[in-house]
């Protein structure tokens, strides 16, 4: 199945006509987040301050953008996000000017799905959650959407889970390594935490047999006061299949406003028919696809924490 290759040709029909798309400017600073950790903590505190983040239960955005850094021809693509725990999930991206013919990625309790354009048409891949989970070692997509939710600031530790760490890094990040049971067998995820704040950076997912099949990068965090937690407004995706190129994008996010919906569409978390053409992803495998355009693939941690926002004032005890 061409599956990412195919998703490449849709986006290129952006571009046939010369159409850009303008970078959105820089966001103003915001006050930093404070400072939780004065030492290595345990991980009972480490679970405490990241899982602050379920107090947000909705995120909406009018203001996001997303690059598909593995498609460096394309032009950043205008974008309106809205998710709501546990499945529920919305992103639309396109130009302004093709309204109706960009991204639609979406999930609710049941299913998700990817609509794309290809040629003059749509298509849309779907698929049921519990049915995928069944076969993630031979699918196309190497994680269930949904995972997307996780890389925008609502990670959560399950203490049950947790087989290694805090271990603090060269750089003072902590790294924590929980495991996470599926049909397909145990995967491992790696979670570095900024040493004073709290907040997660950065996910590594690896599948059973120890291949790196997800990873995101977060940064830009700005602390919202009355959820006590930071979250990201930029994050960077990979995903990597089993075969053919990975799949890189970039979500960026102006502004979010936080547990509650900017939209009163009845239907924003059902599954879009309009698409001319519809692809159960359960009936795929990772067959070898189209390599049309090298991709960055996914990167190592770095230490370089230069996007994020500094941290605000100290505290007399080890966690605020």
């Amino acid at each position: 199945m061409r599956f990412f290759g195919t998703i490449a040709m849709g986006f290129v029909l952006f571009v046939s006509g010369g159409a850009t798309c303008a970078r959105r400017p820089s966001t103003i600073p915001y006050p930093p987040p404070p400072v939780v950790f004065n030492e290595t903590p345990t991980i009972q505190q480490v679970v405490e301050v990241v899982n602050r983040t379920s107090a947000v239960t909705q995120l909406s955005t009018n203001s996001a953008s997303v690059e598909m850094l593995s498609m460096p021809g394309l032009p950043t693509l205008n974008a309106t996000m809205n998710l709501q725990r546990d499945k529920n999930f919305r992103l639309r991206a396109s130009i302004p000017i093709l309204l109706g013919m960009g991204m639609d990625m979406g999930s609710n309790n049941e299913t998700f799905w990817f609509e794309v354009p290809e040629n003059m048409t749509k298509t849309l891949y779907y698929a049921n959650h519990n049915q995928y989970q069944q076969q993630l070692d031979r699918a196309i997509l190497p994680v269930d959407p949904t995972w997307i939710m996780d890389a925008l600031g609502l990670a959560q530790i399950d203490p049950a889970t947790v087989i290694a760490g805090p271990l603090t890094l060269p750089d003072g990040k902590l790294q924590v390594r929980t495991t996470v049971a599926t049909a397909a067998g145990n995967y491992s995820r790696d979670l570095f935490i900024e040493k004073n704040a709290g907040y997660v950076t950065d996910q590594f997912l690896y599948n059973p047999s120890g291949r790196l099949v997800a990873q995101s990068q977060a940064s830009g965090h700005r602390y919202y006061e009355q959820q006590q937690c930071a979250l990201p407004h930029r994050v960077d995706l990979n995903l990597v299949p089993a075969s053919g190129p990975a799949l890189t994008m970039r979500i960026s996010i102006s502004d979010y406003t936080v547990n509650q919906l900017l939209s009163g569409d009845p239907n924003l978390f059902v599954m879009p028919t309009s698409a001319t053409n519809s692809v159960d992803l359960t009936t795929l495998s990772g067959a070898p696809m189209i390599s049309a355009v090298p991709s960055p693939g996914p990167q190592a941690y770095t230490a370089d924490a230069s996007t994020a926002y500094p941290i605000r004032g100290t505290t007399s005890s080890t966690l605020r």
